[in-house]
């Protein structure tokens, strides 16, 4: 069906392979409308909890596909399909992982932090190399990374052309864990699992307030958590849970 992405759905977790490892899995536009067309889909399907990516072969995502970077024009660069759809990964109303298992690079780090939880193996490694091309990160290097490791690591990454090796990227917190690569689907099963246990509205709500809670003062912020708060408390899951709770059960959620 897909001809640069793979597809595999297990209990409720949707995993997303990106699936070019001849080119260590570099996007071109067409990768790119496949995961979008995919994320689309599964935003609807109340059968899909959780999304992952990985890649295929030895890297994770090596970033933009160089040819189709040498073929863009100024319109491409300012009407940017892949910061587009990092935002729809970012803003995707439910829990996303990222498994990187290889090399992170460009693009392919910029993939990962617009996932929600990024797991890692001994082998991962993340950089942004773009100013050696003549070029800066455009998908979110130089925004929601630097609100996950900070300013000064970021302007190392990119300035010096720092690379970070897995354990470093847990130091900084860029990623949740490092995990032994035989066992990285395993321990994303896991924690999507753990994810699946709460209540989806909860989740959505969570993570929409998180998302934003950078682009508003403290009081706003605040307001908006009070009012979507409020709605969270009207729905039926919220009196499962409580229900749940009382009774020493687990809880089933429906959404609603």
């Amino acid at each position: 069906m897909f001809q640069y992405i793979k597809v595999e759905i297990e209990q409720g977790l949707g995993w997303i392979v990106l699936n070019r490892p001849e080119v260590f899995n570099a996007f071109n536009d067409e990768m790119m409308e496949e995961i979008s067309q995919v994320l689309l889909q599964w935003e609807k399907d109340p059968d899909i909890k959780v999304v992952a990516f990985r890649g295929e072969g030895k890297a994770f995502a090596s970033g933009r596909d160089i040819q189709s970077l040498q073929a863009m024009t100024i319109h491409d660069a300012y009407n940017p399909l892949m910061q587009k759809l990092y935002q729809q990964v970012y803003t995707f109303p439910k829990v996303t992982f990222a498994a990187v298992n290889g090399y992170a690079l460009g693009g392919g780090l910029e993939l990962a932090v617009s996932c929600d939880i990024r797991i890692a193996t001994p082998r991962a490694k993340f950089a942004l190399p773009e100013c050696k091309l003549g070029v800066i990160p455009g998908a979110g290097g130089t925004q929601r990374l630097v609100r996950i490791i900070g300013e000064a690591r970021v302007k190392e990454l990119i300035f010096l052309g720092d690379m970070l090796k897995a354990e470093e990227a847990f130091q900084v917190g860029l990623v949740k864990e490092v995990v032994p690569e035989e066992n990285l689907r395993e321990r994303v099963k896991q924690l999507a699992q753990k994810v699946m246990e709460k209540a989806p509205i909860s989740i959505q709500a969570a993570k929409m307030l998180v998302n934003h809670s950078h682009d508003v003062h403290l009081g706003m912020g605040l307001l908006l958590e009070n009012i979507t708060s409020s709605y969270v408390f009207a729905t039926k899951d919220k009196e499962e849970g409580v229900q749940a709770f009382l009774e020493k059960r687990s809880p089933l959620f429906q959404g609603k």
